[in-house]
């Protein structure tokens, strides 16, 4: 499989994970683990801990496969968070899942916004997916804002859908087709043209 030429909107780009990337986001994951913890996927029954060494291994060994493909954030040439394309699915589906952390010193940037929709324009021009999904905790309003942003389409609660933080959770389900953005992602949303309302999310789906 060819590699991935890196994307770039201003001081903003994604690029393909590098084994050599491992020490320093596991410096970021360490020093931003107050920011982080709450939205962090964890294993049934299992203590919590990481070796970035070994999750970039497996992240690669996926791209290889087919069935993700994994980048680091940055701004301005610096390593900010992690984005994956995970959960590939070819065939009748050509479908996706977003998934991504930032570090909490670049935090208001609008690195996780334009990084997404860098992912999503190179998933539905270079890497033949039709549809990208991103799910999300309610309690995530920073995340919900990035999907609110972009006009990532709202389709419902997924029931304790993921194990996050020691427990399953619930999380609200956004997407887009490709056929939803002609122009591209980034390119609507720096427009002004996302459609209003796309990613409201009713009341009563919200935590109380």
């Amino acid at each position: 499989m060819d590699a991935l030429a890196p994307r770039q909107h201003g001081a903003i780009s994604i690029r393909l994970v590098r084994t050599r990337d491992a020490r320093v986001l596991q410096q970021e994951l360490l020093s931003n683990r107050a920011w982080l913890h709450r939205w962090e996927a964890t294993l049934p029954g299992a203590q919590v801990g990481f070796d970035m060494r070994v999750s970039i291994r497996r992240l690669l060994q996926q791209y290889r496969d087919g069935g993700g493909y994994p980048f680091v954030m940055e701004y301005e040439g610096e390593v900010a968070g992690q984005l994956n394309i995970w959960g590939v699915a070819r065939g009748s589906l050509c479908s996706a899942t977003i998934g991504y952390w930032v570090s909490e010193r670049f935090a208001g940037r609008g690195i996780t916004p334009t990084a997404v929709a860098l992912a999503t324009d190179l998933a539905f021009t270079e890497l033949d997916l039709h549809r990208m999904e991103i799910c999300i905790r309610p309690e995530n309003a920073a995340s919900v804002r990035v999907v609110q942003k972009l006009g990532f389409r709202y389709e419902g609660v997924r029931r304790r859908y993921i194990h996050i933080d020691g427990d399953w959770r619930d999380h609200l389900a956004f997407a887009l087709v490709k056929e939803d953005v002609p122009q591209g992602v980034l390119a609507r949303w720096l427009a002004g043209q996302v459609p209003a309302d796309a990613s409201a999310v009713p009341p009563a789906d919200l935590p109380r």
